[in-house]
């Protein structure tokens, strides 16, 4: 039984390091499948950003709906490995509501916004007009200059009863928009970074998500495969105190034997036998309803 169960825990890490080279190659084939997705993404939010025109509060829902999409996607557990719109208090009296928190293993967390304006970015694909289509440019890349620094403010990394990652990241729900300004002003990566912020794009989030997602995996795997390791070891060691028992039993039973040889030896056998001296007693006269049983002297 132990042969088995040390192979059986053999045969769950081979299985642990097979899983984990599918999943692997699962991933890169993801992957590669994001490119379809990613344009569809893009098709879809530029016509809803068209019929959005003007309205801030509407686009920020939108890109959170564009976000929760991916989210689903990813492999992730809403209410496990992220929450949307919790709640968490700040100084005491304040309580903040960050659109998504991902939960990495070991209780880190990571702040993700999506509240992004694309008003400018929209007038940029409406006008054919190369003076409004250059200020409309301008306005997208200070729109995000202006996000970024109100999400700095917010200062969600330093929340003292959340474990997060020294940075939040900034979602931009298409594709286009982010890439249009990083490609027209490529300084906006670093000036993101300063304030510890990563702009990230659906392709770029949903790459990152199932990055995550693959480590949840890698965690319950080892969690699992630590657990096979310490119920062999309690195994092994309740093997070994068994067997030391049996090995005491024996030499029990050993001294059990010969103390019993020597009762028989006292009851039967020899002049002078317990069962002799006894019998000698009806002998001289004592009557006796019954005689003692003589077929246990006969077994023995």
């Amino acid at each position: 039984p132990l042969n088995q169960k040390l192979e059986l825990l053999q045969n769950q890490l081979q299985k642990n390091l097979h899983q984990e080279s599918l999943e692997r190659n699962i991933l890169i084939y993801e992957i590669k499948n994001l490119k379809k997705l990613n344009i569809n993404i893009s098709n879809e939010a530029i016509n809803l950003t068209n019929a959005l025109k003007g309205n801030n509060k509407i686009q920020g829902i939108w890109g959170e709906l564009v976000l929760n999409k991916i989210l689903e996607s990813s492999g992730l557990r809403n209410g496990y490995e992220y929450e949307v719109q919790k709640k968490i208090k700040f100084n005491n009296t304040e309580k903040i509501q960050p659109d998504v928190i991902i939960n990495l293993p070991y209780n880190k967390k990571i702040i993700i916004d999506a509240k992004m304006t694309l008003i400018a970015y929209e007038r940029y694909f409406n006008t054919n007009n190369k003076i409004k289509k250059k200020k409309a440019l301008n306005d997208h890349i200070t729109a995000i200059r202006n996000h970024l620094k109100s999400l700095s403010n917010k200062k969600y990394q330093y929340l003292s009863n959340l474990e997060t990652l020294d940075y939040i990241i900034m979602f931009i729900p298409i594709e286009s928009a982010l890439s249009l300004a990083i490609n027209y002003k490529p300084s906006l990566l670093y000036e993101a970074l300063k304030l510890n912020i990563m702009l990230v794009s659906p392709t770029t989030l949903m790459i990152s998500l199932r990055i995550i997602e693959n480590l949840w995996r890698l965690e319950k795997q080892n969690k699992n495969s630590l657990l096979i390791i310490n119920k062999a070891t309690k195994l092994y060691n309740k093997m070994r105190l068994f067997v030391d028992d049996m090995y005491i039993l024996e030499k029990n039973l050993d001294k059990l034997k010969i103390s019993y040889n020597s009762a028989i030896k006292k009851l039967f056998i020899g002049k002078g036998n317990i069962i002799s001296q006894i019998e000698n007693f009806r002998n001289l006269g004592i009557e006796v309803i019954n005689k003692i049983n003589n077929n246990f002297e006969n077994d023995n």
